[in-house]
């Protein structure tokens, strides 16, 4: 007797492709694993036999295989219409199962993972009688109907770990293979399938030429359904002086989930989903435990002469609701808690050095994107710095043009009285010693027809408007994240150094020079604006701590003022160094979410907000950038981001919808003054809002 096997059943309809995908799946997994196939079509008794078929194949294949025993049973002669021979279908580390009720009820607790192979019906039937010529024709619409009664009362489909779209097309057995590995109860067995993808090799080309980025963009992902531009949108022209925020400024990324590698995932209270074309997964846990499984060891090497940090890997945002994993409460978003894709290739734009580097992890189709992408470069118009905005993107007429139908109206989720009604109960918590800084938040929203506010536009207005060294553009399906964030939340790098860099205190900008400069003096000179900033730096010394090197966490800067296009921000640096060997998922999970959006102590104060609140905050408040296959990560607090979910209406006028969210927030202490501290969060409102046409509700 072996030990107990891995057993992966696949099922599905007639016709759906289940032969093809288990032989070639079990063909894969040979270069690695012991595996043995059994195909239920052996055991069925004859054309209205699917019942006592699944029946034969638990009893006498199923249960002792999954023993670790061979299985001996009785096939059927379709020829002769009765019992044929005796077979044995010996056990294996990886045991494969296909057919139609692979993954009934009666066995569902003998198997380790279901995949429900999915197929058109014209296809399906096509397919099977191409297979077996005329002799299933007549038994057709007989068999069909026994699929139907069965699936009426055992819902496989929705039971299924991974769910394929069958196309006939050869993907779906290296779509599957890509999945597999991150179901939980098949990762043990199948670590040497995940750590294959640690040895990849990366290719890299350099170009010596400033493209347009937005032109660029849309160029090479304007039709993609997922896609991510971290984009740096005051690279051109960052604040003078300003070392630190020209090197966040740097480098912009422009990437979607297309080609061998490319994959997605979105992950609700509990629940990832994974798709990797035509597959998609199921996998319960902890967000930041399955990161841990995909990110943060070394897979590949940093190409001679790049100078960026990330060399493709996992790119998009993680929302606020995530903290029900790092000690706050379990609230539920209409948003994802998590999106993300996977760039098996990128564009990277060094704006510091005029160039762009074209990323591709080594793959039969590489090289065709690579000879589309430099064509797309060369293409795209060329930015110049020197130009007006309108010569570089164009007011109207053209691919990025940012003219918005008309005014949008914002509600807000607080009335004014209301909001500073929940200043005055956070100072009350303050004072009772249950937190000492409370990061109060509100939401605006507005609803309108889709074609008010497309996405691709808006996000050009607000980038003009706005620009900042985190903006980003993120869009999966019908969900957009436009944000212009300033914050950045957190930075590792490939050799482990960890920097946060959290804003607290912020000023209006001014048009006139002189008063503009005393708004600047009045933030460096604040002493409230100062503590608070204080308080968050003390409560992220403390995070990094958890994962850094002893005595390694440092403040390099403290309080310095940073100017902006609308605001001017306070500023500080905290630095340390990642203990060999730590797990970095766990080192964001850590530090998640930022300190200078919940208040210190976090645990306790995060209780208290969701309580003042009363509402989640969604994608604002979370994490916006990438995690990188050589380990790094850098990512921007979600902050200035509006938030744009598309639907196909409320039915009243039959047109397309859209909602738009955008949150504010500042911190409240002791001495806050509920005038001054609405003021803040109309003024961290102007930038988006003003770019939008849009004022402050109730203004």
């Amino acid at each position: 007797m072996t030990p107990a096997p891995v057993i992966i059943a696949i099922d599905g309809r007639s016709g759906a492709g289940k032969t093809t995908l288990a032989i070639e799946l079990a063909a894969r997994l040979r270069g690695h694993h012991k595996v043995s196939l059994f195909h239920l079509e052996d055991i069925y008794p004859g054309w209205n036999g699917l019942t006592a078929g699944i029946e034969r194949y638990v009893s006498t294949v199923l249960k002792p295989l999954s023993r670790g025993e061979q299985a001996i049973w009785t096939s059927w002669d379709w020829e002769k219409h009765y019992d044929g021979d005796t077979r044995v279908t010996m056990p294996a580390e990886i045991v494969i199962v296909e057919g139609v009720g692979a993954a009934a009820a009666e066995a569902q607790p003998l198997l380790s993972a279901v995949v429900w192979a999915d197929s058109p019906e014209d296809i399906r039937r096509t397919r099977a009688l191409n297979r077996d010529g005329g002799t299933y024709e007549p038994f057709w619409d007989q068999w069909a109907e026994q699929e139907d009664a069965w699936l009426a009362g055992d819902d496989v489909p929705r039971r299924a770990d991974i769910r394929v779209l069958n196309r006939a097309d050869g993907s779906a057995p290296a779509d599957v293979l890509q999945l597999l590995p991150y179901l939980p109860v098949l990762a043990p067995a199948l670590a040497p399938e995940l750590s294959a993808r640690r040895g990849l090799n990366l290719r890299a080309e350099r170009l010596e030429v400033r493209p347009d980025a937005a032109r660029l963009f849309e160029r090479l992902y304007g039709s993609s359904a997922n896609a991510v531009w971290l984009d740096s949108s005051n690279a051109a022209s960052p604040p003078a002086g300003e070392s630190p925020s020209t090197e966040r400024s740097r480098f912009s990324i422009l990437a979607d989930d297309g080609g061998m590698f490319g994959q997605a995932v979105t992950h609700r209270s509990g629940e990832s989903i994974i798709a990797a074309g035509s597959a998609t997964a199921k996998v319960t846990g902890p967000f930041f435990r399955w990161l841990d499984t995909v990110w943060g060891r070394k897979a590949v090497r940093t190409p001679e002469g790049y100078p960026g940090d990330f060399t493709l890997g996992w790119l998009g945002t993680l929302g606020y609701e995530l903290k029900r994993e790092t000690g706050g409460t379990d609230v539920s978003a209409p948003t994802p808690d998590a999106a993300l894709i996977f760039a098996g290739r990128a564009v990277v734009l060094d704006h510091a050095e005029g160039t762009v580097w074209l990323l591709a992890l080594d793959s039969p189709d590489a090289e065709n994107w690579l000879s589309s992408s430099r064509e797309a470069v060369a293409a795209a118009p060329t930015f110049s710095a020197e130009a007006a905005p309108d010569e570089r993107a164009p007011q109207a007429g053209g691919s990025t043009a940012v003219v918005l139908p008309g005014q949008m109206a914002f509600s807000s989720r607080d009335t004014e009285q209301a909001y500073k009604a929940k200043i005055a109960a956070a100072q009350h918590e303050i004072g009772e010693g249950n937190s000492y800084e409370i990061c109060l938040t509100t939401t605006l929203s507005a609803r309108l027809p889709a074609a008010a506010a497309p996405p691709w536009g808006t996000y050009l207005a607000l980038r003009r408007r706005n620009p900042a060294p985190f903006a980003s553009y993120l869009r999966f399906g019908g969900l957009t994240v436009a944000s212009t964030s300033p914050e950045r939340f957190l930075k590792i790098t490939s050799d482990g150094g960890m920097r946060a860099e959290p804003i607290k205190g912020t000023r209006r900008r001014a048009a006139d020079p002189v008063r503009d400069a005393q708004l600047r003096h009045d933030l460096a000179t604040s002493l409230k604006d100062r503590a608070e900033n204080i308080m968050i730096v003390d409560l992220l010394r403390n995070d990094l701590s958890h994962f850094a090197v002893p005595g390694s966490v440092t403040v390099s800067r403290l309080c310095e003022i940073e100017s902006y296009a609308t605001v001017h921000q306070l500023v500080s640096t905290i630095d340390a160094r990642l203990l060999p060997g730590s797990p970095r998922a766990e080192a964001v999970a850590a530090c998640f979410p930022a300190g200078s959006m919940t208040g210190a102590p976090k645990i306790s104060t995060m209780a208290i907000l969701d309580r003042l609140e009363g509402a989640p905050r969604g994608i604002y408040s979370g994490a916006i950038g990438y995690f990188s296959l050589n380990g790094a990560t850098d990512l921007a607090v979600a902050i200035r981001t509006l938030v744009i979910t598309a639907d196909a209406g409320d039915g009243s006028s039959g047109g397309a919808m859209a909602e738009l969210t955008l949150g504010v927030g500042g911190a409240i202490t002791s001495d806050s003054v509920p005038d001054e501290e609405y003021e803040e969060i109309r003024i961290k409102a102007f930038g988006v809002l003003s770019a939008l046409g849009a004022e402050f509700p109730g203004v």
